[in-house]
């Protein structure tokens, strides 16, 4: 094939690699060397006359679908001059958000409109509101297309009500559910229906969660394994197991078979619960239903026996996420500080913490206030100050928590003068003490 003898295919046959059946399909896989789309593009702009915008298009989309969104922007600077089009832009305004050059985006697009270089279409919409994760921009943006006469559809309306929903403004998500479906005449789907209920299972609004599904039933809108997935997830993590095993009857009744997430929540709600025996009767229960165990289940799992004093168990699930070829999360690893403090092993919580860092672990805020809570709770008075002065200026120690942790600490044994400074400190860095954080 061209590629492989080393020639950079031309126009035409770049597309065909485009646009064939399975053969050029195989092809067109072929082509994912940047130096072939490079030499390719220059061929084309010496071309007289030049290709259509279209092949111009697919070459800026295959570039991009390398991940090369730096030479895709190259390349779209060098076609500026010579010809655009909507689907151009759109390529390009993806690209730049997917490398999260979110700025960048945003003022393309508003030299787009501004210069009317061309009329953004419903994607490029879409591409823009999924890309600026702002509530207010993404309304704003939807405003905008009315104005300039572009009709949203669904996806537009799903996602800003998703991004609402997981704002908890779950009101103003309603406004803009019943604006699409009485004002503007749109059929909400599935992940419409599913969106909702995780913003109404956030806030432990459970009749009106029953109310969303009965509508679904009624419009015959099966939910989804994810729809499941977040009813479960809720329930198990405000206690209500009976209830979660109730939805996992429904799912397996209607076909919907229960995946690892499934479980996962169910292992997280027994270990609420403290109910141990049930929890691992149901991990070791997972392989004969085809499933294997992912961090996240491990790391309830670990929770749950951290919970229940049971650091050894803890310890061992532990080790076995790495025997399994699992790397543990930053949440795996607080939670196993945290359950070797809870016991007093403050050693070994040491050297977790070491060994973090040596396998590119960066601690996070947590893991700071849980080592300083840590040391404080096991007496370590002098280790808690001399980390907190290493810290020193950090972000890390511009956290109410942080203070709230070393003041009742210090207070606790008996180290006021300490504590008071720390007070002092405190209200110096502008940060607000809250009902904890006192001097006795």
């Amino acid at each position: 094939m061209m590629v492989e003898r080393g020639e950079a295919p031309d126009i035409v046959t770049y597309s065909s690699l485009v646009d064939g059946g399975e053969m050029t399909k195989t092809r067109y896989k072929k082509l994912t060397n940047l130096d072939h789309a490079f030499n390719l593009f220059d061929e084309m702009i010496q071309r007289k006359p030049l290709p259509s915008v279209v092949k111009f298009t697919q070459l800026l989309n295959a570039v991009s679908k390398m991940k090369h969104f730096s030479s895709c922007l190259h390349l779209f600077k060098q076609m500026e001059c010579l010809l655009t089009n909507v689907f151009t832009f759109s390529t390009l305004l993806d690209g730049l958000i997917r490398e999260d050059r979110i700025i960048e985006a945003e003022r393309l697009f508003k030299k787009l409109i501004k210069q009317k270089l061309c009329e953004p279409d419903v994607v490029m919409y879409s591409t823009m509101i999924k890309g600026l994760c702002n509530n207010d921009i993404a309304v704003g943006l939807l405003r905008l297309m009315d104005e300039r006469g572009c009709e949203p559809n669904v996806v537009v309306y799903n996602t800003i009500i998703d991004s609402l929903c997981k704002d908890k403004m779950i009101e103003d998500a309603f406004k803009l559910f019943n604006e699409m479906v009485s004002h503007k005449g749109i059929q909400p789907d599935v992940i419409t229906y599913t969106s909702l209920i995780y913003g109404l299972c956030n806030l432990c609004r459970w009749d009106e969660v029953s109310k969303l599904l009965k509508e679904m039933e009624d419009l015959r809108i099966s939910p989804s394994l994810q729809t499941f997935n977040i009813l479960v997830d809720a329930l198990c993590k405000e206690g209500m197991v009976d209830e979660a095993e109730a939805v996992i009857d429904i799912m397996v009744e209607r076909g919907e078979v229960p995946d690892i997430v499934t479980y996962s929540s169910l292992i997280d709600g027994y270990c609420l619960r403290g109910e141990m025996t049930k929890v691992r009767a149901l991990f070791d229960s997972l392989t004969s239903k085809g499933l294997v165990p992912n961090v996240v289940t491990y790391s309830s799992l670990l929770n749950g026996y951290c919970k229940s004093f049971k650091v050894e168990e803890a310890m061992h699930l532990f080790h076995e996420i790495t025997r399994k070829g699992l790397k543990p999360s930053i949440v795996t690893c607080n939670t196993m500080l945290q359950g070797l403090f809870r016991v007093g092993r403050c050693g070994e919580a040491r050297k977790l913490f070491d060994e973090m860092r040596a396998h590119d672990h960066i601690p996070d805020e947590c893991t700071y206030r849980i080592i300083l809570d840590g040391l404080c709770n096991n007496h370590q008075v002098e280790d808690v100050l001399s980390l907190f002065h290493l810290v020193g200026d950090s972000k890390l120690n511009s956290d109410i928590q942080v203070y709230t942790i070393l003041i009742d600490g210090m207070s606790k044994y008996g180290k006021l003068d300490i504590a008071r400074d720390l007070f002092q400190d405190l209200t110096l860095k502008g940060l607000q003490p809250n009902m904890f954080g006192h001097i006795p």
